[in-house]
């Protein structure tokens, strides 16, 4: 090979030239190098609790405050008065009272309002009614002087608005109807109640003793 060689790798016509400077080392930290200063405490996680747990700690609580409930409500409904419409023993005997008050007065309009059950206010002609209801109260009459509820002693409800009442009244006995009789006797009777646009109607009166009036 003749001539002159080739200049060397990197030199050209104003002379040699420097090759790059390496990367400046780098200086790694080891896998296992200490952490600098103290390690933190490890953090505590809550376990988590259980569904079903959870289920059966919600259900013990809903069920205690429906006890609590249900006692302030009944609570309550021993001292509050029932609705005027509703079918108690208390407005039964209010019922049965109005009743015969009305039949000892000859209260007639009285008298057929309950007998009608509930049908007097759209009853047009009330003639007839009317007339029944003064026989039945002519036929009261007649056997007691005054009549008083004072117990009821059954109450039988076919339907929340129907209801039939076995009752005592104390009666007086009309002067004429026996000599022998005493002043003052208890006796039985049955009434079939209806509740109806908020009163309570007496529809049928039975003594135990005589004929319906």
């Amino acid at each position: 090979m003749t001539g002159p060689y080739p200049p060397p790798y990197g030199a050209g016509p104003a002379g040699p030239q420097m090759y790059p400077e390496p990367y400046p080392p780098q200086t790694y930290q080891p896998l296992g190098a200490t952490y600098p200063g103290t390690l933190p405490p490890p953090v505590q996680y809550p376990k988590r609790r259980r569904p079903w747990i959870i289920a059966v700690v919600a259900a013990v609580a809903v069920l205690a405050v429906v006890g609590v409930v249900a006692a302030v409500a009944l609570t309550g409904s021993r001292d509050e008065a029932a609705p005027s419409g509703a079918l108690t023993e208390a407005s039964a005997q209010t019922a049965i009272q109005d009743y015969l008050d009305a039949l000892t007065n000859a209260d007639v309009e009285t008298v057929a309002r309950h007998t009608l059950c509930g049908l007097y206010d759209a009853v047009n002609e009330r003639r007839s009614d009317l007339a029944l209801a003064n026989l039945s109260s002519d036929a009261f009459r007649k056997q007691y002087e005054s009549a008083e509820v004072t117990s009821i002693d059954k109450m039988v409800l076919s339907s929340p608005s129907q209801a039939q009442v076995l009752f005592t009244m104390r009666v007086t006995p009309a002067g004429g109807s026996s000599r022998n009789q005493p002043q003052q006797a208890d006796e039985q009777a049955v009434a079939q109640l209806l509740s109806i646009d908020d009163e309570v109607l007496v529809c049928s009166y039975l003594p135990r003793t005589a004929g319906q009036y």
